[in-house]
């Protein structure tokens, strides 16, 4: 039986931050990465700053795993064409603004950048897509490998474990099929319901403190009221598209119009050189008797 939960969304902007409630991240990072993830605190960034305005769109927390590693995690409600451009903006901005000043490029920290979207972002059937950085001979078409120094300086063994990662996640795309314990979390993500049958890590946390009934009463009215949010710009993205939808159509029949009238001036223009009555022109092609008057002034 599915219960309610408090979507991820507010909860990572309202109770993941805590210390304590670090088991739902872990979770959901050990079944997404496939290794156990060890959270050791959240860093200090512009986006672990508080938001008074409940309406907000975009949520992200930054966290350091036990290999010293970062991961960002965003999670984003509205719509935006750029926003894997924003995906790299992200972990640069983690990179540079974790190296200490004087540091060794060998210094720079492994980025992981996840991001789970509540929308159509991109062209694939898939629900969740990797990005990595390999580099690949242009003749050879084989893998670029780091020297035995090279390893032991980066503490990787390839290339791209030691470039920044990305995993996106189009909850869109997902059929609410489970077919393994990262669909669990993927499902919840999508339906904030938890299903009896969930066996993921982290899920037990989940069910225990992200039971939409345990909220406070100020909490709760607080968290309806994002749920409204949600809905009134769900509601408002539906109509812009509808609007826009109707606009091109209306363009498109108005360009038709334009050329077929076009094409019934071209023949009663020909009908005319042809020396044809003005009635029988009317008559071959739909246009009025003073529109053919006024072509025949114009020949």
């Amino acid at each position: 039986m599915a219960k309610k939960h408090i979507r991820f969304d507010w909860a990572a902007k309202k109770m993941l931050r805590d210390k304590k409630n670090f088991g739902i991240l872990e979770g959901f990072l050990s079944e997404l990465l496939g290794e156990d993830i060890k959270i050791e605190g959240l860093l200090e960034s512009e986006s672990n700053q508080e938001d008074e305005d409940e309406k907000f769109n975009r949520v992200d927390l930054f966290a350091e795993n036990s290999k010293g590693e970062h991961i960002i995690i965003e999670i984003q409600n509205t719509r935006e064409l750029d926003y894997l451009m924003r995906m790299l903006f992200a972990t640069s901005k983690a990179i540079t603004e974790y190296l200490p000043v004087g540091a060794k490029y060998g210094e720079i920290k492994k980025v992981i950048a996840v991001s789970i979207v509540y929308f159509d972002l991109g062209k694939g059937e898939d629900y969740v897509y990797v990005g990595q950085t390999k580099f690949k001979g242009l003749h050879t078409d084989t893998v670029l490998q780091l020297t035995t120094a090279q390893k032991k300086l980066l503490g990787k063994p390839t290339i791209h474990q030691a470039y920044p990662e990305y995993y996106l996640i189009r909850t869109t795309k997902f059929n609410d099929i489970v077919n393994d314990r990262l669909d669990e979390w993927i499902y919840f993500f999508k339906n904030s319901e938890v299903l009896d049958e969930f066996r993921a890590k982290g899920m037990s946390e989940v069910r225990e403190k992200l039971n939409v009934m345990n909220l406070p009463n100020d909490e709760l009215k607080r968290y309806n009221k994002f749920l409204e949010s949600l809905h009134d710009e769900a509601s408002y993205a539906e109509t812009i598209k509808i609007e826009a939808e109707e606009a091109a159509a209306n363009a498109a029949r108005k360009v038709e119009e334009e050329f077929r009238d076009d094409e019934k001036k071209g023949i009663a223009f020909n009908l005319i050189k042809m020396n044809f009555p003005d009635e029988q022109i009317a008559q071959a092609t739909g246009l009025d008797i003073a529109e053919v008057k006024k072509l025949r002034k114009h020949k």
